[in-house]
């Protein structure tokens, strides 16, 4: 493998259009996708249902072929250079495909070998231990809960240490605990070096975990930029406000050039854009509306907000 390609994911002008199939038309998947991953980063691909995520991943992964443009892992080119590619990424899907009759270490065996990891090389009980099944070790598969089924493919898709990780949705039905210690792991070989792409539905993850942030849209990138720059770029803030009375049907919905919301008998949120609208600016309006202030504080935008106004369209629409 290169030492040190330029990127971990390199992506330029990514086409796929799926063709009609008897009453379903033509869909365009994925419209010219440019995206690059930096090596050693924790990415997010974020997106709504249907937005493309899942056919970007299976083109890298050498599932699904794109229609046009050049997909890059590592170096490789996912078309011309295939082998290659496919041996340096782990794809962790969001479907248990385990074989029900193997156990956990059969299953962490059977996956080096058919990667060609030397039987000396290959290292199942570290595995096993890391994502915290040694004590299924030997189980069948099958009497494995749904969380430790979820950790078993994470551990799958590192035998061959790859320097690429994909995980789809990989914490859907797993509980906190089990969720908190399955991101230790992912954690430490981030630290590793390991490049990690997440695609996942719970947004205050991807906050926590992830450094770059991606978001596609009806098959477009329309955001990509580190985290905190993302954040810090969106103009908005909401001031939470309890009042010192309960509020009665004439409260205004305009306050200082901020959007009012009652959020219940003694409390509103006030959403307003700090450069347009001082914080001063707030509170001497809410006093000229005679609105009496018993305790305030700010929210700062979340990754959420930044979601949904990115693919508030796709929102509205359905």
């Amino acid at each position: 493998m290169p030492p040190t390609p330029d990127y971990a994911i390199a992506i330029d002008g990514l086409l796929k259009q799926y063709r009609a199939s008897g009453k379903a038309p033509a869909k365009q998947a994925l419209k010219g996708i440019d995206l690059r991953v930096e090596k050693g980063s924790m990415f997010a691909l974020l997106g709504p249902n249907g937005a493309g995520k899942s056919t970007l991943i299976n083109i890298l992964a050498g599932l699904v072929n794109a229609t046009g443009g050049v997909a890059k892992v590592w170096g490789f080119d996912v078309r011309k250079q295939s082998r290659m590619a496919r041996s340096a990424i782990g794809v962790v899907p969001q479907e248990l495909n385990l074989d029900a009759f193997f156990t956990p270490r059969e299953l962490l065996n059977l996956q080096g070998g058919l990667y060609g990891v030397p039987v000396a090389e290959r290292r199942t009980d570290e595995l096993l231990a890391a994502v915290g099944l040694t004590d299924k070790a030997d189980s069948y598969a099958r009497t494995l809960s749904g969380g430790m089924r979820r950790r078993l493919m994470v551990a799958k898709a590192m035998v061959h240490t790859p320097p690429v990780l994909i995980l789809d949705e990989p914490t859907a039905g797993v509980d906190i605990e089990l969720r908190q210690s399955l991101w230790a792991y992912v954690r430490e070989l981030n630290r590793q070096g390991t490049t990690v792409l997440l695609t996942t539905h719970y947004l205050e993850e991807a906050q926590e975990l992830c450094d770059t942030v991606a978001i596609i849209n009806h098959g477009t990138l329309v955001a990509c930029e580190p985290k905190d720059r993302m954040l810090k770029r969106f103009d908005k803030k909401t001031l939470l406000v309890t009042t010192d009375h309960d509020l009665g049907a004439a409260t205004p919905t305009n306050i200082a050039g901020s959007v009012l919301r009652q959020t219940g008998p003694r409390a509103l949120a006030l959403d307003y854009a700090p450069s347009k609208t001082g914080f001063s600016d707030l509170i001497d309006g809410l006093r000229a509306a005679g609105i009496g202030i018993a305790d305030l504080s700010t929210k700062e935008p979340d990754l959420q907000d930044v979601f949904l106004d990115y693919t508030r369209g796709a929102h509205e629409a359905a």
